[in-house]
């Protein structure tokens, strides 16, 4: 018996992944895994009644916990963004990856299959964790491989013959051809691209927001919070001690509330493509503006400095979901270094989309008021002199020998 490992959203592409599995492939037992990393309620249970309903065999992971601590407080670690806006999606594909490979060694399964095409980002995200584990599996991806003609030839799938497959096989899929919204949703973040969506210029319909309440809707009284780290990783809201999961899921309704979180960008795609995507990340937003807030208090000016260069790279290895390159781990050495002094508070104002550090204090702070304030003699500004009269040395003599040849 043939077996396939479809990784399986309940969504368009992956479920009409299934009857190509049976019928232009020939996989007999289709496995489907979905990955729970924070997508609601509702689309777990779709996607589980779906694949009973087309007949796989079906496993349902939770990984909400996993996801934050092992993959969301490392992107904060790395102040993980790409190109401004906070990594999510990316950071939850190599985890949902590593749970089909558990599936299908369990299962003795030979190949896997999944929904991505082969314009996007998550082929290479999730693929590479794949072979990497099982280099002898085949990977299937029928979005990507295209439609088979009469002729035998292939041709890519578009969205709308996609819908009309589904529709012909029965899928009871949400999409049209009017609202073809791609939604990914998780902890650390919501995308939401397709459509009209993709046009530069096309002004998001308030219906595409889901976590974030538009400015009209937003209260007019600021909401001030705190979030406690130890180690670069957030372990309290206002005092209270809560588990990563408790804490994401919190700020990700407050902050939402306040309209905080909605990002809008053009994003450079590892092939080249630019593209336009609106995320909503509220928790991430919030958490990361903290973070960074605490992370300047506590290091020097000259780990700042470096450290921006590590952040950068460790965000582009993450956003190609290079989970297991050495210079992703390398660079984490040095990211965890740095940690051991993130511990403390940091004060926010959330207000009307915007999240404000309003406060900080760590017992590592490199902060002395003593010296650095205008009313303390403390600090000898006389013995400034000598340091300022030789400042810019090198520059001076090249502007003067500048001058004087004309």
């Amino acid at each position: 018996m043939s077996t396939v490992v479809l990784v399986y959203s309940g969504g368009l592409d992956t479920s009409v992944c299934i009857p190509l599995m049976r019928e232009e492939y020939g996989f007999d037992h289709i496995i489907t895994v979905t990955v729970d990393v924070g997508q609601p309620a509702e689309d777990i249970r779709q996607a589980e009644e779906r694949a009973k309903t087309l007949g796989t065999e079906h496993y349902t992971v939770d990984a909400r916990a996993e996801f934050v601590e092992n993959y969301c407080w490392l992107a904060v670690r790395a102040n993980g963004d790409y190109q401004g806006y906070p990594i999510s999606t990316s950071i939850a594909r190599p985890l949902i990856a590593l749970k089909a490979v558990e599936v299908a060694r369990r299962a003795g399964a030979q190949a896997y299959a999944h929904g991505c095409t082969g314009k996007g980002n998550d082929q290479f995200r999730i693929e590479y964790i794949m072979r990497t584990l099982t280099p002898e599996m085949q990977i299937i991806a029928p979005m990507r491989e295209g439609r088979r003609l009469p002729d035998g030839r292939r041709e890519p799938w578009t969205r709308s013959e996609e819908i009309e497959y589904a529709n012909a096989h029965g899928l009871n899929i949400p999409q049209t051809k009017d609202r073809i919204w791609s939604i990914d949703e998780n902890l650390w973040g919501r995308s939401i691209e397709g459509g009209r969506l993709e046009e530069p210029d096309y002004a998001p319909p308030e219906e595409i927001f889901q976590w974030t309440r538009s400015l009209a809707e937003t209260p007019d009284e600021p909401r001030l919070l705190t979030i406690g780290f130890e180690n670069g990783a957030p372990v309290s809201l206002d005092g209270e001690r809560m588990s990563g999961l408790e804490l994401v899921t919190a700020l990700n309704k407050i902050a939402g509330e306040h309209g905080v979180g909605r990002v809008d960008i053009m994003e450079d795609r590892m092939l080249g493509l630019k593209v336009r995507e609106n995320y909503e990340c509220p928790a991430a937003v919030v958490i990361l503006a903290a973070h960074r807030a605490l992370e300047a208090l506590v290091s020097t000016q000259a780990e700042l400095k470096f450290k921006a260069m590590v952040d950068r790279e460790w965000g582009e290895l993450a956003y190609k979901g290079l989970w297991f390159d050495p210079l992703k781990e390398d660079l984490e050495a040095f990211i965890n270094k740095i940690q051991e002094r993130v511990t403390g508070t940091v004060t926010m104002r959330l207000a009307k989309g915007s999240a404000v550090v309003v406060g900080r204090a760590s017992e590592w702070a490199l902060y002395n008021e003593d010296l650095a304030s205008f009313d303390s003699k403390t600090f000898d500004q006389s013995e400034s002199v000598g340091m300022v009269k030789t400042h810019g040395l090198q520059s001076r003599m090249y502007w003067s020998l500048r001058h004087r040849k004309g």
